[in-house]
């Protein structure tokens, strides 16, 4: 069973040297797009021709400034996302529905908004400051708050890491699941103290285990009322008094209700050099290379502490400096990220899920089939972020598999909609080297190459200087064949 085709054809125009209209980025602002998005579109490519790719980024920082009808459109395909951690937790213990079930839902709720949004730098740094500041989803105590947690941090990707790190630390999801939140004085739990200075703040190695245990004491009295009411609330008779000392942060910490003490603390580590070091070289190591360039991160550095921890202008010069510049080629794409961009890649429409096996479940399961299923993984550093974790062979076998089965409108079949194969040809006659000229264009957003025809020609068969009259001809029926041997290059393993 092929699921229903896009509502669009191909133009009847004639001559054998047809030409794509799909315009081409410059190399920059490609690799704007790569890494900034979820994956270029020939949308995107017309966004940012005639050297418009900086006032793009621009605006793409004030998300509130883009309109996102798409990603709006989702919020209802989902309803148990907006119930209450309460309401949540009382259908699981009845029978009704299952966490697991619900946070799938989120899971293919976040991947469709990147699949869909029109807001893709906030979409991309919600992305990263979710597995920095990591909560997974699979776990009873915390899925009840996991939904709100992701939108708290997607409301502040792009505003002040101090704010963000304040809201995410003392979230109901970071507290239940690294223990803080049933933390006392007399039995202090140090695994959120001691996060958030290794993951969340000053690094490894910046911090002794008389910090942790102050970080710890800090962070106690913030409760929340587990497998009961599921809400969050400050106890000042659990708040350990006494003073403390955490680096260069000192206090009395007189005051039972610790609540000013703590917000003191966080300001003081959100601002802290080691801090700005820290989430800087995460930026390079994500948005540019393995191989940290350290005068850039001193640069990233200066301008997060000089711009009070604000996240755009650090962003802006990430992306102006020639390091960034020159990375092309130089990260590979995540398991999410390759799943995502193939689905944009081909220009797949995912319908709202009304099966079980529809193309949003389809997406989550196929993250979890090239090695990282979406926030999975219990421990609490996240997925990681160096090419060496997706370089695998079996990696590379999934990614073939999933290439090949979207390309061909194989799998998913429910509730989604591929394009119509003759809808790829811009026109007819056409040859089949100027049909792979736009078929790069469309899918790598590139021109052809030597190697790219080359690579087109010996998965078909077909050569380049075959002249395809109508879309019965096999190289239309079976364009499959062609887009999944330009998804299998470098130039889509690579963003």
């Amino acid at each position: 069973m092929v699921p229903p085709a896009h509502p669009r054809s191909a133009s009847t125009a004639t001559g054998t040297a047809a030409r794509s209209a799909v315009p081409v980025p410059t190399p920059t602002a490609r690799l704007l797009l790569s890494r900034f998005t979820a994956g270029p579109t020939p949308s995107l490519a017309h966004a940012v021709a005639g050297g418009r790719e900086q006032r793009w980024f621009a605006r793409q920082l004030k998300p509130a400034s883009v309109p996102d009808p798409a990603g709006e459109q989702i919020e209802e395909w989902w309803p148990d996302l907006a119930r209450t951690p309460l309401d949540l937790w009382m259908r699981q213990s009845d029978g009704t529905r299952q966490g697991w079930q619900v946070m799938n839902d989120y899971g293919s709720w976040v991947l469709t908004r990147r699949l869909r949004s029109s807001r893709q730098v906030l979409e991309t740094m919600t992305a990263f400051f979710e597995n920095l500041l990591y909560v997974p989803v699979s776990g009873d105590p915390y899925f009840t708050w996991r939904v709100d947690y992701g939108r708290t941090i997607r409301a502040r990707a792009l505003g002040r890491y101090s704010d963000l790190l304040a809201a995410a630390v003392l979230h109901p999801a970071m507290l239940v699941y690294l223990n803080a939140a049933t933390s006392t004085k007399t039995a202090p739990n140090e695994n959120l103290g001691r996060e958030l200075l290794e993951l969340h703040t000053v690094g490894v190695g910046n911090y002794s285990e008389d910090d942790v245990k102050d970080s710890a004491r800090i962070l106690t009295g913030w409760c929340v009322d587990v497998y009961q009411t599921w809400q969050k609330f400050y106890v000042p008779e659990y708040h350990s008094t006494g003073r403390v000392r955490v680096r260069g942060f000192t206090s009395t910490n007189r005051d039972a209700d610790g609540r000013a003490v703590c917000a003191a603390y966080l300001r003081y580590l959100a601002r802290h050099p080691d801090t700005a070091q820290r989430l800087a070289t995460r930026l390079v190591e994500v948005f540019v290379s393995d191989d940290v360039p350290r005068g850039l991160v001193d640069r990233l550095a200066r301008t997060y502490l000089d711009h009070d921890t604000a996240i755009a202008p650090v962003l802006l010069e990430l992306v102006g400096s020639r390091p960034f510049r020159a990375s092309a080629g130089a990260k590979l794409r995540t398991p999410e990220e390759d799943v995502v961009a193939t689905y944009r890649a081909l220009d797949i429409e995912v319908l709202p899920p009304l099966a079980a096996d529809s193309a949003t479940v389809a997406m989550l399961n196929s993250t979890g089939a090239l090695g990282w299923r979406f926030a999975s993984n219990s421990r609490p550093d996240g997925a990681p972020v160096a090419n060496t974790a997706w370089a695998s062979t079996a990696r590379a076998l999934g990614s073939l598999d999933l290439h090949w089965n979207l390309a061909n409108r194989y799998y998913p079949v429910t509730d989604v909609s591929y394009r119509d194969p003759a809808s790829w040809v811009p026109s007819f006659p056409i040859t089949y080297g100027d049909l792979v000229d736009h078929l790069c264009r469309s899918v790598l957003t590139r021109r052809s190459t030597a190697e790219l025809l080359q690579i087109a020609v010996t998965a078909t068969g077909i050569a380049a200087e075959t002249v395809i009259p109508d879309a019965s001809h096999p190289a239309v029926t079976g364009i499959g064949r062609t887009l999944a041997a330009l998804l299998d290059t470098p130039e889509h393993w690579y963003r």
